[in-house]
């Protein structure tokens, strides 16, 4: 039985992560490592937040660069809340993998790949809302930067990488975190959740624990070299904006799965010279 408690806890933690995959806070040092995901118990005030971190370069400039970290299914106002953010941008980067010249209408594009349908069943199951369907990405000035079907499976190919082999990653860190106590949802937790009157709010509050408590499950699937999900990713997404930023462009969001933005904080200090500079907090999931 215990068995089964913790493969129960294990996968939601695996099937959360590819749900990844307020007042502005000034830092006290620039080369401070931001957080881009958090949970939130106060009075009042109950909720998964994501980040919106600002970047500019460290010797003075004026264009600027914003991680808008996302989750794939939150509530319906988190999407709206971001369509207003959006508009006040020159640029922004978004992540699909999809082909060069993919036109993704209002309302989304049909469910087909193994990911976008786990998305989809977290968002029946939490009451939430799916962010292809919610987002706008009709605007000129938003831009795709990221791999194309082919480019991905040939970084997945040259690293000898498949979707099973990170899903099996991502099991063993989630049972690691199980054996180790590091994991915030216990068992009698989920199987409260589960059996609660209120199952859809119990079971978000205890994905959101784990949610905010990923970093070490997305270095598992990151390891020394980096993975193709997310490292070589984000570094297709960077050459895209150095392209825009060549362009003379002066405020440009880069919004993908908050899993990515620790790794392109990274890349911005050391590629970029680039240093955050502040951070918005914004609720994904409102929690009763």
């Amino acid at each position: 039985m215990k068995s089964l408690k913790h493969n129960a806890v294990i996968w939601f933690s695996s099937c959360l992560l590819m749900a990844l995959l307020p007042a502005a806070q000034a830092y006290q040092t620039p080369d401070q490592t931001p957080e881009f995901i958090q949970f939130v118990d106060e009075p009042g005030n109950k909720a998964l937040q994501v980040s919106i971190v600002r970047y500019q370069p460290r010797t003075g400039g004026e264009q600027t660069v914003d991680l808008v970290g996302a989750v794939h299914v939150g509530d319906q106002r988190y999407y709206q809340e971001l369509n207003d953010l959006f508009k006040q941008y020159d640029v922004v980067l978004y992540e699909l993998v999809a082909p060069e010249g993919t036109v993704i209408p209002k309302g989304g594009v049909a469910t087909t790949g193994t990911l976008s349908k786990i998305q989809v069943g977290l968002k029946d199951l939490l009451g939430l809302s799916y962010q292809m369907e919610e987002v706008d990405y009709t605007s000129q000035h938003f831009v795709h930067a990221d791999f194309t079907p082919e480019e991905f499976q040939k970084s997945m190919d040259d690293k000898g990488e498949s979707i099973f082999s990170m899903m099996f990653n991502m099991w063993r860190a989630s049972l690691s975190q199980q054996l180790s106590g590091q994991s915030t949802a216990s068992d009698l937790e989920l199987l409260m959740a589960l059996v609660s009157s209120d199952r859809q709010n119990a079971l978000k509050t205890v994905m959101a624990k784990e949610l905010a408590n990923s970093t070490d499950l997305m270095q598992a699937l990151e390891g020394s070299e980096g993975s193709t999900i997310v490292a070589e990713r984000n570094k297709k997404a960077l050459q895209v904006l150095q392209r825009e930023m060549a362009k003379n462009a002066q405020s440009f969001a880069i919004f993908y799965g908050a899993a990515h933005l620790s790794d392109f904080h990274q890349r911005l200090v050391s590629d970029f010279d680039m240093v955050p500079v502040s951070t918005r907090w914004v609720d994904a999931w409102q929690l009763k």
